[in-house]
């Protein structure tokens, strides 16, 4: 029986991830770091 990757259609791999990450706004506004990461 072969092993397969079960993933959501909103899950990304790290692969994914890293041609997204450097796409979306970073953080301007001074105060309490965000709780959940962008990528959460």
């Amino acid at each position: 029986m072969a092993s397969v990757a079960v993933t959501r259609r909103h899950d990304l791999t790290d692969a994914q991830w890293a041609v997204l990450e450097p796409l979306l706004p970073g953080r301007k506004k001074p105060g309490r770091p965000p709780k959940w990461s962008k990528r959460q």
